[in-house]
């Protein structure tokens, strides 16, 4: 059995872009910061950030789109997807997406009342066609 399955806790770093596909699928992109502290050998404590792209379909994306925005902290729970393209230069182009299935806001937004929690309720993922845009 195989197992793609991402837990994250950020904040979020760009503001929410929805997008509709051609077949009117919303479609919504944003990117999350995560770290983590250690130690380092020489005992000074270090903090290490990854920024992960996150994609967020149908429901869910029109959600996202209107009560997240930077600054925002969220939990995010998807699978990792890559998908590649041709860049204007004729390069391959590879970006690696956590496609998100849930999405928990983890704190208050500075106005209005926002669900606490969204989640894909058995909606399906658009293929990599319908993807309306490169980055």
């Amino acid at each position: 059995m195989d197992l793609n399955r991402v837990m994250l806790i950020g904040t979020v770093v760009t503001d929410p872009e929805m997008r509709f596909t051609p077949n009117g699928a919303a479609v919504t992109t944003f990117r999350l910061v995560a770290g983590r502290n250690y130690s380092a050998p020489d005992g000074e404590r270090r903090e290490e950030r990854e920024f992960f792209s996150v994609v967020v379909w149908n429901k869910l994306a029109e959600t996202c789109s209107q009560y997240l925005q930077k600054g925002r902290r969220a939990f995010v729970e998807g699978r990792l997807q890559t998908r590649s393209w041709e860049g204007q230069d004729g390069q391959r182009r590879y970006r690696t997406e956590v496609v998100a299935q849930q999405v928990l806001f983890l704190d208050r937004p500075s106005a209005g009342a926002a669900p606490a929690e969204a989640q894909q309720e058995g909606e399906t993922d658009s293929s990599d066609e319908d993807f309306p845009f490169e980055s």
